[in-house]
């Protein structure tokens, strides 16, 4: 009965400690210190929140950056059902659905069938739902947009540019550009 008992004030015990007082101290901390990154990293336009910085969204205007393709439930972008394609690289499926898409990237970039694409320009990331594009693949896009903006492809680059994120902690990664921060930069401009 004796071992029983401690098992019990135990159980109690480490639940109350671990399941509502730690919980509650790192609400708090994530409140006060982190606050947008303990909410979601939530992007608002007008009062009205329009995306989050950490989950990609589709894009499909020519006036806009698009973002890298999603595997992200049936039709992409299903923050719901986030998930990669789980194909390998020997996947007929896989190499046919990338031949696809740099088919229909360079028509709609006006690049010729012989230009090397950036790996993300074509592949869709792990989760499905990454908000960056690499450099590269924003400037491959940036004659595009400049077009259907009517403005110079000079000015869009100097957006790209105000808009591409270091390395984490210079070291981890490669500089890249948030779609979504990116575009509603381009819409103030």
């Amino acid at each position: 009965m004796k071992i029983i008992r401690t098992s019990f004030v135990s159980l109690a015990a480490l639940t109350i400690l671990f399941g509502v007082i730690y919980p509650m101290f790192m609400w708090v901390i994530g409140q006060i210190f982190f606050r947008s990154e303990a909410n979601g990293s939530l992007v608002y336009k007008e009062g009205k929140v329009i995306g989050s910085e950490l989950i990609g969204q589709n894009f499909s205007n020519a006036g806009y950056f698009h973002p890298r393709p999603s595997s992200a439930g049936d039709h992409g972008y299903d923050a719901a059902n986030s998930s990669g394609s789980n194909l390998g690289p020997t996947s007929k499926k896989l190499i046919d659905a990338i031949v696809l898409r740099a088919t229909a990237y360079r028509a709609e970039n006006g690049l010729d069938p012989s230009t090397p694409l950036p790996a993300d320009a074509v592949t869709s990331s792990g989760s499905g739902l990454d908000p960056h594009i690499s450099v590269e693949n924003a400037i491959l896009q940036a004659n595009r947009v400049a077009q259907a903006r009517k403005l110079p492809k000079d000015d869009i680059i100097k957006i790209i540019k105000e808009n591409t994120e270091a390395p984490e902690f210079g070291l981890f990664g490669e500089p890249r550009v948030n779609v979504l921060l990116l575009n509603l930069n381009l819409d103030k401009k």
